[in-house]
């Protein structure tokens, strides 16, 4: 990283974020990690839904403040015209807009992408939805269990004879909230070269599908469907997860070479020329009977025993770590993976960023993590110059709080 001081990639960049829960406001916490002013809009008194969300630490949701991390909060009642108003006029004086309304919200409440970029043709607005803004399923209510059913994630997660299983996070609202912020910039650098802005929009379901490609080369090229295959990858082995005497570790053996590696590490380079284990097609086929020979190995091992033995023969390998592992490993503290932020309330708090790593860049401050309207007096005023007079007239009326 460079030295401090240095600009950070989008500072001057304005972003009015309309989204809740997870998948846009985690998009814009991205874009915020990376200098952009992002403006958050939230109901007085109840905020957005996410607030709302377990856990909580003196009765905020901390899972709202880490993805929330660097934002300003301004409480706009949408439902009154004045504050529809300020939403515009914020929007006219920035750069992007990002929602993730059901399709139509936008649009019923004057804030869509064609109202908007009239009133600002440099505006690029992100719309993120579940199933697309056009399509059968268009209407559809979507969360992140609902998309990782319908996307084809679960069918391909879980034990072989086991039930489908949903990956451990929200992997649907992380992943699309990526592609939205990869989206974004993308046409944050063709405004560069066009001076137009530009509408983009991304559903969560295309964003899984997208990514499930190890199943998608085999069901689009050689119509055998995609299964649940536990630990180990569909079609590759050994490539697996194994138990050593005091806890789990998994093992790479991705080719021929990686295979003889394995065998040397457990103390049996004969199996190499078992024709049993002669190429990955004869490794599929004896999985049972070369899983059992690992496995024999492993269990007579601890845990760190076993990694590094791997390790040495050139495995690719690691032990199976939870949550708390890795935020306590050396390895977390050396690369800052957890990092100072603040709260009103809390006072210091920890928060995660987005983990790319930019020459020159400044190292990340102590950002913060805001309260409902925290920051609307502050915007109002000094982006759209409102007086202490006018605000406190809106505030009286329940326009803003």
């Amino acid at each position: 990283m460079g030295a401090a001081g240095n600009r950070n990639l989008l500072e001057g960049v304005r972003i009015l974020d309309l989204t809740r829960v997870m998948s846009g406001p985690y998009c814009t916490a991205m874009l915020a990690d990376l200098g952009a002013e992002v403006i958050k809009i939230e109901m007085p008194g109840f905020g957005e839904e996410g607030r709302h969300f377990a856990p909580f630490k003196e009765d905020l949701s901390t899972y709202f403040m880490l993805l929330n991390r660097g934002k300003k909060s301004v409480a706009l009642n949408l439902k009154e015209a004045e504050a529809v108003k300020i939403a515009r006029d914020i929007a006219a004086k920035s750069d992007i807009v990002v929602e993730n309304f059901r399709p139509g919200v936008a649009a019923r409440l004057g804030l869509d992408h064609k109202t908007l970029r009239a009133e600002n043709e440099r505006l690029i607005y992100a719309s993120i939805s579940g199933f697309g803004q056009e399509g059968p399923m268009s209407d559809w209510p979507a969360f992140d269990l609902v998309i990782q059913a319908m996307s084809g994630l679960m069918s391909i997660t879980g034990e072989r004879e086991g039930r489908a299983m949903a990956v451990g996070e929200s992997m649907a609202d992380v992943a699309t909230g990526m592609f939205a912020s990869w989206g974004i910039l993308a046409a944050l650098f063709d405004r560069e070269r066009t001076g137009q802005g530009r509408y983009l929009e991304v559903a969560m379901l295309d964003s899984v599908f997208s990514m499930l490609l190890t199943g998608l080369s085999r069901q689009l090229f050689t119509g055998a469907k995609a299964r649940r295959v536990g630990n180990r990858h569909p079609e590759t082995y050994p490539v697996d997860s194994f138990s050593a005497a005091d806890g789990d570790f998994v093992l790479v053996g991705f080719s021929d070479s990686a295979f003889r590696s394995i065998m040397a590490a457990i103390g049996r380079p004969e199996l190499v020329d078992d024709p049993r284990f002669a190429n990955n097609v004869a490794r599929n086929e004896y999985e049972a009977e070369l899983r059992g020979i690992i496995a024999d190995w492993a269990k007579r091992l601890s845990r760190e025993e076993a990694v590094a033995a791997l390790q040495k023969a050139g495995v690719p390998s690691g032990p199976v770590w939870s949550l708390g592992d890795v935020v306590e490993s050396p390895h977390a503290q050396a690369r800052k993976l957890v990092s100072k932020g603040s709260n009103t309330v809390l006072g210091d708090i920890p928060l995660v960023r987005q983990p790319v790593r930019f020459e020159a860049a400044p190292e990340p401050g102590c950002a913060r993590a805001p309260l409902i309207g925290e920051d609307t007096d502050k915007v109002l005023a000094d982006l759209l110059g409102l007086t202490a007079s006018r605000i406190e007239e809106l505030r009286e009326r329940k326009v803003i709080s």
